[in-house]
């Protein structure tokens, strides 16, 4: 009975097996590009508030209220696709 056990656990010495990632090495490229759009996505909503003693008209510029966001909805959307892109 032992002979069969030590049969079916016989690792050849010195190898080693392959850990295999769910995502491949595109995936995790794709992944980080995503991530940059992001992150300029948000970093394009940047800039100074308005108080109550000083407003700021800039809080309702086309870059913070329409540019910035939709860059960073594309860069969330790449995400996904990103993701669930098929590596081969």
């Amino acid at each position: 009975m032992e002979s069969k056990k030590m049969k079916s656990e016989s690792v050849v010495p010195g190898e080693q097996k392959k850990t295999e990632f769910a995502l491949g090495k595109t995936n995790i490229i794709l992944i980080a590009v995503a991530f940059v759009v992001i992150v300029v996505g948000f970093l394009l909503m940047l800039g100074p508030g308005t108080t109550p003693e000083v407003y700021n008209p800039d809080i309702f510029s086309f870059r913070r209220i329409v540019l910035a966001p939709g860059i960073a909805f594309a860069g969330f959307v790449f995400m996904v696709y990103a993701i669930m892109r098929n590596s081969k």
